[in-house]
């Protein structure tokens, strides 16, 4: 499988003048290329091939005087960039045709100078790490990396990224095999099996009755953003002053989003290492967010969630399912299986009608996802033997300045 590992950069002032430049010059690559796929279809010409692309808007342009400040970044840099655009197009054609599932992928769109994310991707050609430490970028430099634990193999590729903050990453990519770790005590198989129903009040409500407070981080800091959002719609377009009340409200988001992921990493661990098989509802998050609950719904984060306990669980040997959206887990009695029928979210409790169990609603729908996550798994087992298979990391560990192990960019404890 392969692992993500992200620790934070911190590049000097000449360091940051060449990233800035390779950020540019990847961007400008990637709306050449866009540009001319788009002309030629517009024309009715030929899709332009992978190779002829990169002839033309790299090779052919740096000898040209208005792109010829593309050779002062690695060429890896900009062939990468232009693989982007080909996975690009990828992915649309093959949401198109019908042959990828899920939702339907737009087509590639332009790149801005104004994106509140750059990035570069190196193979390893464009870097290496250090003796000391350092990681060389090409035609940038030794960048000083905050280190918080070894890479268990030699990376395959780096991602160089400035984020809305004006904070610097380099995500590592390894090849690795599934395997337990010891330092946080994942012991052998366990005969723990769980069920969890996600919600707003609990964040989620296991099978065997215990609730998760919601820690809604973002309803906590909103009393700061509201503030830091005035001074900023105050400012003049342009100035100084708006640039540097925009990075205030950007550094509060992110102290948001990273204490909020710190969090679902600690949840996440602890119902891997609790349990050897956790079973969690297929909720449409994408609807719900259309809703009037959708504040409340981005800043529960049940996507990421839901990823890192899947990723978590094959890392560490365990199982992980989901079951259809459209179980009725909060109709059906978990004692005698009857159907009382759908009910308004403000009931709560409910009283089987058949054989009286007084049923606290979260957790009674919790008990169904268990019994069936259970039934699910005994009739693949039963019919293919094995189940299928479950994307790898793809939320990143870091660290801060202080050198403290974090996750996301904040703290583990």
């Amino acid at each position: 499988m392969q692992l993500r590992y992200n620790f934070r950069v911190y590049p000097t002032s000449g360091q940051r003048m060449a990233l800035a430049r390779a950020f540019g010059c990847a961007r400008v690559v990637f709306n050449d290329a866009l540009r001319a796929r788009q002309e030629a279809h517009a024309h009715g010409l030929p899709y332009i091939k992978d190779t002829d692309l990169q002839k033309r808007v790299i090779t052919a342009a740096k000898r040209t005087e208005e792109r010829a400040w593309l050779a002062d970044v690695s060429s890896v840099v900009l062939v990468q960039s232009l693989r982007d655009l080909h996975a690009a197009y990828r992915n649309f054609f093959s949401s198109v045709t019908g042959k990828c599932r899920g939702p339907k992928v737009a087509p590639p769109r332009f790149k801005s100078k104004r994106d509140n994310r750059q990035s570069i991707r190196l193979t390893a050609n464009g870097f290496c790490l250090r003796d000391n430490g350092r990681l060389y970028v090409a035609k940038v430099g030794d960048l000083d990396v905050r280190w918080s634990r070894p890479l268990p193999a030699a990376p395959t590729s780096v991602t160089v990224t400035k984020d809305a903050a004006d904070r610097y990453w380099a995500s590592f990519v390894v090849d690795t095999e599934p395997q337990v770790i010891e330092d946080l005590d994942f012991g052998g198989p366990l005969d723990t099996e769980t069920g969890i129903d996600l919600g707003l009040t609990h964040f989620a409500v296991l099978s065997d009755g215990k609730k998760v407070d919601a820690p809604k981080f973002l309803r906590q800091a909103e009393r700061k953003l509201k503030r830091l959002q005035k001074t900023l719609s105050r400012c003049a377009k342009g100035s100084n002053n708006r640039a540097k009340a925009r990075k205030k409200v950007a550094r509060q988001h992110a102290r948001v989003a990273d204490r909020r992921r710190d969090w679902h990493h600690k949840e996440s661990t602890r119902l891997v290492r609790d349990n050897q098989a956790l079973y969690v509802e297929d909720l449409a998050v994408k609807g719900l967010a259309r809703t009037g609950l959708a504040k409340s719904v981005h800043d529960a984060g049940w996507s990421q969630f839901v990823m890192m306990l899947e990723y978590k669980a094959v890392k560490h040997g365990r199982y992980f399912a989901r079951i259809g959206r459209f179980e009725p887990t909060s109709q059906v009695c978990s004692v005698c299986g009857v159907k009382d029928g759908p009910k308004p979210l403000r009931v709560r409790e409910w009283a089987c009608p058949e054989c009286g169990t007084v049923h606290d609603r979260d957790v009674n729908a919790a008990r169904n996802i268990l019994a069936a996550g259970r039934a699910d798994r005994l009739n693949a087992s039963q019919s293919a033997g094995k189940t299928g298979p479950v994307p790898a990391q793809r939320v990143e560990a870091g660290t801060h300045r202080d050198g403290q192990p974090t996750v996301g960019g904040v703290s583990v404890r």
